[in-house]
Parts: C-alpha cells; sequence; structure tokens
C-alpha cells in the first residue's frame, strides 16, 4: 500500500483527495482504509496477486502555537476492516508519537498535546498501523505519512546587522545610493503574507528616503552641504503582512556621515599683513608665519604657498606646513639694514587638488601682501674673508710676521676694532696676534716634521661693544726646509746564506727622509771612500732610490764569523744636499738549496765533524755522569778507612761490597739478609765517630720491637725517616744500603745484547725527515755509507 499525496488514481480517490485538500485545513480530517482481499478458486493452487492499496489520506495540518485548554485535533485514521465493534486497533509510532501526537486505538482519532512552534520544526513523520485484537496481527502493511505544522504570523522581522555605518559625498544628486538594508522573518515565505516585508523611513525626511521593496536608501535632497552639517541618523522600519494593518514591524538605525568634497576656495582673513624682521636673523630659519583658511578638511584644504611678485623675492621664501597648513616664510640670504629698510610680497596660496564637478565656485586660490620691515640691530665685526690660510717657513725667526686679517664694524656707526687669538681653542702659543692691526707672528720656532699646519681662530670684537664677538678661522702651513739627512730605512738584519756566490744580490735597501719631497728624493747611495775597498760586498745605485747589494765571493762560514757590518753613505736631493752614514748589518745564516733561512746561530767546533746541537749536549750529559761516578767512587774509597758506626753488633749500617750480583734472598753467602730482619739489633742509641755533634741531639724514634717477621721494606721507611730526623750527623751524604730488590720494574732492558742488527745494517735516511736540528748528521752518516 501507498499514500496518495498529490494525485488519485481512480475518480472515486480523485473525489476523496479533492474533499480532503477543501476540508483538510479547515475541518478534521477523516481517513478511510479499504480492505483487500486476494479470491481463491477451488480446485486451483493459490495464486499470489499485488494487493491494492488500503490507506490513502494527504498530509495532516496542525496550527502552531495552540494556546486552547483542550488538546488540537489533528485527524483521523480508519480502516475499512474496522466493523465499529472494537475488534482494530490502531497504532502510531514515529517522531512525537505518544509525547506531542497521541492516537485512539479504538477511534484512530490523532490530537496534538503540546503547541508547537513552526520556525523550530516544520514538519513531523509518523507511521500508522491497524492490528487485529484478537489474533494481534496487523491488518494492513505500516504506511507513512506527514503531519505539517501551519504557520501563523507570530515573529516580527529584524535586521540582523544593525545598527548601520554609512557615507556619501557631500553636494551628491537626489537619488545617489548610500546604503541598502534587509530585514529578516522567521515566518513561512511560501505562506500568507506572514514574511512579506515593506520598508518606510520614520526619521531622516527629507533628507533621505529608502524603497519599500528592496531597501536601498536614497538621497532625498540635492546639495546637502557638509560644511553646515556632516552628521544624519535615518530609521528604517521593516513591516510584515505587506505592510497591512496587524502586521509585525522591526526598525534598525543607520549614521550616514556626508564626506568632504573640495567645494571651498582658501580664502587670506586680511588683504594686507606687516611683519617685523631684525637684520640679525639667520639665513635658513623662519622669522613669520601666514595662513589662508578652507572650510574643506584632508587633501582638499591643502594650500601651497608661493610668492608671486615684489622685491624680496630673492631674499625671502615660503614654504607650507601639512600639520598646521600655514606658509611659513624663511630667509635665503642675510639682511642688511644699512642696504634696504623694508620689502614687500605678494602671496598666493592655492589648493592643490581640484574636484571639476566644482570649478565653477572658483577659483580656489587668493592673494594677499605682506610687508616686511627689517629692524637695526648692532651687529658684531665682519671678517673681508670666511677664512684665511697662510705660509711661513719652519727656519723663520721668532717674530716673523705670516699675515695680517681685517674686520670692519658693518653697521653705520663704524666702531673700532680688536683683535685676539682664541687660547681655548689652541693653548699651544706658536703664534701672536697685533690687537690693533690683526698681524699674525710667530712666537716659537716651527718644526714641519713635527706639526706641518696650525688651525689657530682669531676673535674680533669692537672696542664699543666687546661683547659682540666675530670668529674667523686661519689655517697657517709651515714650508719645509732641507734639515733632515736622510736615513737607512731598514727592518732588521740582512741575511747571507753561507753558499752565496759571487755577484748574487743579497738586499735591495732604500732610505726614508723626514723632509717634504722636494727637499728629500731623490735619493744616492754609495760605499764610504773613507775604509779600504771591501772584499765580500759592494754596492750599486739602481737611480730609482733604491740600491743593491752584492757578494763579491763564495761561501760564507758562520763559525768563521758570523756577522758584517757595511757603512752606506746616503744623501738627499735638497738644497743644500745633506748626507748621513748608516751601517747595514749581514748575518750569515744556513739556508736550504731554494734559499730559505735553516738557522741563524753559531754551531759549536764540533759541528765540522758533522754532529748537531743535541747531539753535542747529549755527549756533555755523558761526560758530567761518568765524572760524577767517578767522585762518588772515589768518596766510598775513602769512606772505607774508618768505620762510620760505634757498635759492631748494628751490621746495618755497614757498607758491604761484592762483584757479584747475588742470588737474592736465597743467596746467604754473599750477605746475611738475617740482618736485615732483625730491628732488635738497633734499639740502643749510636753515636757517629767520625764527628763529636756540638749541639743537643734529638733522640731517634724507637723502633718498635718487631720480630723477625717484619718486611723489609717497611724497615727500610722507618731507618729513612730516623735518618730525616737526625740533627747530629755531619752536613754530607752517607751511604747505606739495605738489599732491597723491590716489586719489580716495568720497563725493559736497555743492554744491547739482545740486539739482532748491526751498524752496517741501519738505515739513517729517516733522520732527514727529523727537522733541521738533525740535517748535519743526516749528511755526515749518508756520506759515510756512500764511502763504504
Amino acid at each position: 500500500m501507498r499514500i496518495a499525496t498529490t494525485s488519485c488514481l481512480c475518480p472515486f480517490l480523485v473525489c476523496l483527495c479533492f474533499v480532503q485538500r477543501c476540508y483538510g485545513t479547515s475541518h478534521h480530517s477523516s481517513i478511510k482504509v479499504t480492505k483487500n482481499q486476494t479470491k481463491h478458486i477451488e480446485g486451483e493452487t493459490e495464486v499470489h496477486h499485488r494487493p491494492k492499496r488500503g490507506w490513502v489520506w494527504n498530509q495532516f495540518f496542525v496550527l502552531e502555537e495552540h494556546i486552547g485548554p483542550d488538546p488540537q485535533y489533528v485527524g483521523k485514521l480508519h480502516s475499512n476492516s474496522d466493523k465499529g465493534d472494537g475488534s482494530v486497533s490502531y497504532i502510531l509510532t514515529g517522531e512525537g508519537a505518544g509525547t506531542i501526537f497521541i492516537i485512539n486505538e479504538i477511534t484512530g482519532d490523532i490530537h496534538a498535546t503540546k503547541s508547537l512552534d513552526r520556525e523550530k520544526k516544520t514538519h513531523y513523520v509518523l507511521h500508522a498501523q491497524a492490528i487485529d485484537r484478537r489474533t494481534n496481527k496487523p491488518l494492513e502493511p505500516e504506511s507513512e505519512f506527514i503531519i505539517k505544522v501551519q504557520d501563523i504570523n507570530d515573529n516580527a522581522p529584524k535586521f540582523p546587522d544593525g545598527p548601520f555605518i554609512a557615507s556619501v559625498p557631500e553636494m551628491s544628486e537626489v537619488g545617489t545610493s548610500v546604503l541598502q538594508v534587509t530585514a529578516t522573518d522567521a515566518d513561512d515565505p511560501t505562506y500568507g503574507n506572514s514574511a512579506r516585508v515593506v520598508y518606510s523611513i520614520l526619521q531622516g525626511q527629507p533628507y533621505f528616503s529608502v524603497d519599500p521593496k528592496t531597501g536601498v536608501i536614497r538621497t532625498a535632497l540635492s546639495n546637502m552641504d557638509r560644511e553646515a552639517r556632516e552628521q544624519y541618523s535615518v530609521v528604517i522600519q521593516a513591516k510584515d503582512m505587506a505592510g497591512q494593518v496587524g502586521g509585525l514591524s522591526g526598525s534598525t538605525t543607520i549614521n550616514i556621515t556626508l564626506t568632504d568634497v573640495n567645494d571651498n576656495p582658501p580664502k587670506f582673513p586680511q588683504k594686507n599683513y606687516q611683519l617685523y624682521v631684525p637684520e640679525s636673523a639667520q639665513v635658513g630659519k623662519a622669522v613669520g608665519k601666514i595662513k589662508a583658511n578652507d572650510d574643506d578638511i584632508g587633501i582638499n584644504a591643502e594650500i601651497k604657498y608661493s610668492i608671486t611678485n615684489g622685491d624680496g623675492v630673492s631674499v625671502f621664501a615660503i614654504s607650507t606646513d601639512k600639520d598646521t597648513r600655514e606658509g611659513i616664510i624663511s630667509l635665503k640670504r642675510q639682511l642688511n639694514y644699512e642696504k634696504k629698510k623694508s620689502y614687500t610680497l605678494h602671496i598666493e596660496g592655492a589648493n592643490t587638488h581640484l574636484d571639476p564637478r566644482f570649478l565653477h565656485l572658483g577659483p580656489f586660490k587668493d592673494t594677499t601682501t605682506l610687508k616686511i620691515i627689517i629692524g637695526d640691530v648692532d651687529e658684531p665685526p665682519a671678517f673681508s674673508i670666511d677664512s684665511y690660510v697662510m705660509n711661513v717657513s719652519e727656519n723663520a725667526r721668532i717674530g716673523t710676521e705670516v699675515g695680517t686679517v681685517t674686520a670692519q664694524d658693518p653697521d653705520s656707526a663704524s666702531s673700532a676694532i680688536r683683535y685676539f687669538i682664541d687660547r681655548s681653542l689652541h693653548g699651544d702659543k706658536y703664534f701672536n696676534i697685533d690687537a690693533n692691526t690683526g698681524a699674525i707672528k710667530t712666537a716659537k720656532k716651527l718644526d714641519r716634521e713635527e706639526m706641518p699646519w696650525h688651525n689657530i681662530s682669531v676673535i674680533a670684537s669692537e672696542v664699543d661693544n666687546p661683547s659682540l664677538l666675530s670668529h674667523v678661522s686661519v689655517m697657517v702651513q709651515v714650508l719645509d726646509v732641507n734639515d733632515n739627512p736622510p736615513e737607512l730605512a731598514s727592518d732588521g738584519d740582512v741575511v747571507v746564506c753561507e753558499n752565496s756566490r759571487p755577484g748574487q744580490v743579497i738586499q735591495t735597501i732604500r732610505a726614508v727622509d723626514k723632509d717634504d719631497f722636494a727637499n728629500g728624493p731623490r735619493f744616492h747611495f754609495s760605499l764610504t771612500t773613507d775604509l779600504p775597498s771591501n772584499p765580500n760586498f759592494t754596492l750599486k745605485d739602481n737611480e730609482d732610490n733604491t740600491a743593491s747589494i752584492f757578494a763579491r765571493r763564495r761561501k760564507f762560514s758562520r763559525t768563521t764569523q758570523d756577522l758584517y757590518h757595511l757603512p752606506i753613505v746616503i744623501s738627499d736631493g735638497g738644497e743644500p744636499n745633506l748626507s748621513s752614514t748608516s751601517t747595514l748589518t749581514l748575518r750569515v745564516c744556513a739556508c736550504e738549496h731554494n734559499g730559505k733561512v735553516r738557522t741563524c746561530h753559531a754551531e759549536a767546533f764540533l759541528s765540522s765533524a758533522g754532529l748537531s746541537t743535541g747531539a753535542l749536549i747529549a755527549i756533555l750529559l755523558c761526560v758530567i755522569i761518568l765524572l760524577a761516578i767517578v767522585v762518588l767512587f772515589i768518596t766510598l774509597r775513602r769512606s772505607k778507612k774508618e768505620p762510620l758506626i760505634i757498635s759492631e753488633e748494628d751490621v746495618r749500617e755497614n757498607v758491604v761490597t761484592y762483584d757479584d750480583e747475588g742470588g737474592g734472598e736465597e743467596d746467604t753467602e754473599a750477605f746475611d739478609i738475617i740482618a736485615l730482619r732483625n730491628p732488635a739489633a738497633a734499639e740502643e742509641l749510636k753515636f757517629r765517630r767520625d764527628v763529636r755533634p756540638e749541639v743537643q741531639r734529638v733522640p731517634r724514634q724507637s723502633p718498635p720491637s718487631v720480630l723477625d717477621n717484619v718486611d723489609v721494606q717497611e724497615f727500610i721507611k722507618q731507618r729513612l725517616i730516623e735518618a730525616d730526623l737526625d740533627t747530629s750527623v755531619p752536613p754530607y751524604d752517607s751511604l747505606q744500603t739495605y738489599a732491597y730488590e723491590g716489586h719489580g720494574s716495568p720497563a725493559g732492558s736497555i743492554s744491547s745484547l739482545d740486539s739482532a742488527t748491526t751498524h752496517s745494517e741501519q738505515d739513517y735516511t729517516y733522520l732527514c725527515d727529523w727537522g733541521p736540528e738533525f740535517q748535519k748528521l743526516a749528511e755526515l752518516y749518508g756520506e759515510s755509507d756512500r764511502t763504504t
């Protein structure tokens, strides 16, 4: 079975649908259900046919916001199988069944128990079924139907984005669009006029209007002037039910601002202005202001000022202050009251941004006249030039005149001028100045090499008004005189390789001169003529302010002579020319084949035999060690003549010498080790027989009485402590032997008995990699290998 919602398939159903559509909204709906049966012919098998639709109805409707005391009747369900005997039971399931919608199981009447809101939920989907009470079996298949919530006008229009802010240019034409507002209504727009909104203006007339259908706000008055009124508040109302009586309404506010356009030209408040400027005003500084008024704002009120005419165009300038829109008058040249006492300027102020629509309101500029009166000021003296440059020779005598500075009083009453040097800046007092004439003279001896330039500041003041001062800078250049002889420019000793050849360039030398270039180069180099010809070196003047030192013989030896001194005469090209003799030191060094210096230190006398410094040091150490052994042996031999102890029982301090290595502790024939393990034999205090102590003797610490199991090492440590604390012994060393071998040595044997190589088998080429110290040794062994 299916539900027929929009069309009927048979005339009867068409009539039924028509009746339902006509009376469904105003009367209670009644739904008929027909029973479909399948016929069986006797003697034939059961044939299954498609059952006919038994549920036929349209949608149910229920009004929203029902506030009656009784539940609202929705409709009725009825099945053709229902004979009215109560054997059929109707069941309702789906959205809201049992809570919002209830059904009478016997009659099939449906009621709404709660007030519904269409804006929250527009329809409910439910399922109906007819069941036989006796068999509890469905009489019809379950069918679906819809209960729609019918709208009423219960929501007023709203402006969700309000209040609004808008703007429109001033002087706009009538009908210029300002803003469009849109109101929303939550009611059903497809049913009736509940959601049909029209717009009207409540406040803002006659300046603005609103389109009743679209909500577009437009200007309604021409030539609205921002300068007269800038802000407008417009209230727009939206009313549903197409604006009919009884409809709901909502409103919003739109704040409209008129934006500025350039419709006002600038105006000077006065046509004539007067300005006083003292003649002491500084060039480049502002001396006055002038302003034209403009009722516009922003860029429409920007003004550019200019001087269009007048006798002060070359003396004054005008610019615009962007913040205050004032014309700033500044000084281009220094004023002089004595030459000109007033100036007249014609100043124009014009807008920089014009609107072609309002050019007929112009012209957008204005002019005024400015008269500038110059004030007389007592001015300080003025020097003839801004700065002075003077020259003086460095050998000039004290009191020599260098130059003269001059200054005058620019005022009409010419006052006398006095000069003096500002010592606060230059306290060296190299120069003096005549207070009346301004003549500058030397006060000290000058030295160009010490200070080639002197910068002094001269002050001029009026005699009548000493507080008025003027400063001028005077640069004095000290001219050079050839008073410094040239000197040899040397960074250190010159190196001469031992393997140098005759004619080989040893070094290229140059000279320096403290004097100026005119009295310095060119330099001339030569050897002294007072000494005989040098057999080792010669000098050649390269005539380019350098000279070259050449070797005159082959090979030099550090052992024979490691330093050479070569006197060189240097003269300059000044007038008169000066010369000096400088001594060049040449050091003989051992060099590689490529000329790289290997060493410059003189080696010992055995260096000719090929022994390096390290080898010589090793030999000297061996000799010293042998001498120390011999001295020790002789000392021991002499000490045997006289016993060192008084008691013969204490055998631990005897020196017993054997010429064999012995067998350790097991060798009892060489020495009885038990004597060392018996500390009881040394309990008594013993005195040395070879010296008599002169001071009170400090008693020794008596060793503890220990049996023969005392370790020899602990015993030796105890004896060592006693020997250190004994102050009665003479101030020389004594030898004590305890025959304790210890626990062994981690070092290997240094004996050559186990060496399997011979001298002839040894390769000494690795000595070349040990550095320059072993170079000579490598050469000697290399030569011996070649000779063998």
